[in-house]
């Protein structure tokens, strides 16, 4: 079977397609994932194949655009800076993802591009299925993710769902009326059936966020797609790792930072005041750090790294709170935007982490204090540890071959 994978945003938003795009192939299927061009090496060695699109993602994090978005106090007006964004770069991508959708026999659409993905299924007569890495319809079990945790009560809740999921169709409208003038596709039918899919399957584990009671069939939990990743360490890492007891690893992932000489300044101080080795990783936020105590490193596989540290502290995201789960380390979340602070929270909760350090409070004592939690309570080790076991015991590209065949037959 053709199957076309697509989706759009940060790393975050990419590597997790790449694993389940290799357990695909395994099965026999002939697998193309639309991205953003930068991200074409994570496919490396997959056999995947890589179609980019156009827009670089960092760069538009460091423009002016992308730095106000951390003006906004709310997850609301993070929101509404995000959708005036990512209004251009739908438009530059939409030929691109109609050139590659006409590839395939099956569409399987990132939540990042739903609306859009749903609407090119529709007009060129092929199935779709979502593939979601967050719970982003609504739900009166919580608020909506990118919005925050405050808790809303049943109807706020819901209805903070419904306004997001209202919001991502206002951002693609004008991408999908143009489908049929500008690309000759056949043009949508109903609203629902244009932009929804009959099937959404979403990369996380029940076992991190159970599913929703009050979701409707259709919308299921499959488990963690672990990135592809191949390779190893650096050199310069594997000496650092050897010499001394294992470090704490500290990494923004693709989140920017308004003054990252000063957040790297805490950090370092926080890492000496809890008497732990360090390594930090450059990332989108361009952090930095000297001393012997301390290595500073690009890229490298979370897979490989985080299980031999004492502890991870990170930007929250999706897919790197998958990987320090799997990991089985403890944790230090660190949210940034969107949906940071659900994932933050859901560690906190599966007590894996001792609590959340958000960045506008990130100091070297806040900072520290936690760490000092985390590397000397052993029972979020111990938690860790339990939860990864259970973790790897799941196939996550199993749920997801089982809806291409129903779909499909």
């Amino acid at each position: 079977m053709r199957i076309v994978m697509m989706t759009a945003g940060s790393r975050g938003d990419v590597a997790p397609y790449t694993g389940l795009g290799a357990g695909l192939v395994r099965a026999g299927h002939e697998v193309t994932l639309a991205a953003h061009a930068v991200f074409e090496p994570l496919v490396a060695g997959s056999g995947v194949r890589f179609r980019p699109l156009p827009v670089d993602p960092r760069a538009e994090l460091h423009s002016t655009r992308g730095r106000r978005l951390h003006d906004a106090r709310t997850g609301a007006g993070k929101l509404v800076r995000l959708a005036s964004m990512a209004r251009g770069a739908v438009d530059e991508m939409t030929a691109a993802l109609v050139d590659v959708a006409r590839e395939g026999e099956v569409l399987l659409v990132g939540g990042a591009l739903g609306p859009l993905g749903y609407a090119l299924a529709e007009g060129l007569s092929v199935p779709a299925l979502g593939l979601h890495l967050q719970p982003l319809h609504p739900t009166a079990e919580f608020p909506a993710p990118v919005l925050g945790v405050r808790p809303l009560g049943a109807v706020g809740n819901r209805l903070s769902g419904r306004v997001v999921m209202t919001s991502v169709e206002l951002m693609f409208h004008d991408a999908v009326r143009s489908l049929p003038r500008r690309h000759g596709l056949a043009r949508p039918g109903g609203r629902s059936r244009a932009r929804r899919p009959r099937q959404v399957l979403h990369g996380y584990s029940e076992l991190v966020v159970p599913r929703p009671r009050d979701w409707p069939a259709g919308l299921e939990v499959a488990g963690y797609w672990w990135p592809h990743e191949t390779g190893r360490l650096p050199r310069a890492l594997e000496d650092f790792l050897a010499a001394g007891p294992p470090p704490v690893f500290v990494g923004l992932g693709s989140a920017t930072v308004p003054d990252p000489e000063r957040v790297s300044g805490e950090i370092v101080a926080a890492l000496r005041a809890a008497k732990v080795r360090g390594v930090v990783q450059k990332g989108w936020a361009g952090l930095a750090a000297r001393g012997d105590d301390i290595l500073t490193v690009d890229e490298v596989p979370h897979s490989l790294l985080f299980p031999r540290t004492a502890a991870v502290v990170h930007h929250a995201g999706a897919g790197t709170t998958g990987a320090v789960l799997r990991a089985g380390v403890p944790t230090v979340p660190v949210p940034v935007q969107f949906d940071a602070a659900f994932w933050a929270s859901r560690l906190t909760a599966l007590g894996t982490a001792p609590g959340v350090v958000p960045l506008r409070r990130l100091t070297a004592g806040t900072l520290a204090a936690a760490l000092r939690a985390a590397t000397r309570d052993t029972s979020h080790r111990v938690r860790a540890r339990a939860l990864a076991d259970r973790l790897a015991a799941e196939d996550g590209v199993a749920p997801v071959l089982a809806a291409l065949a129903r779909l499909t037959r």
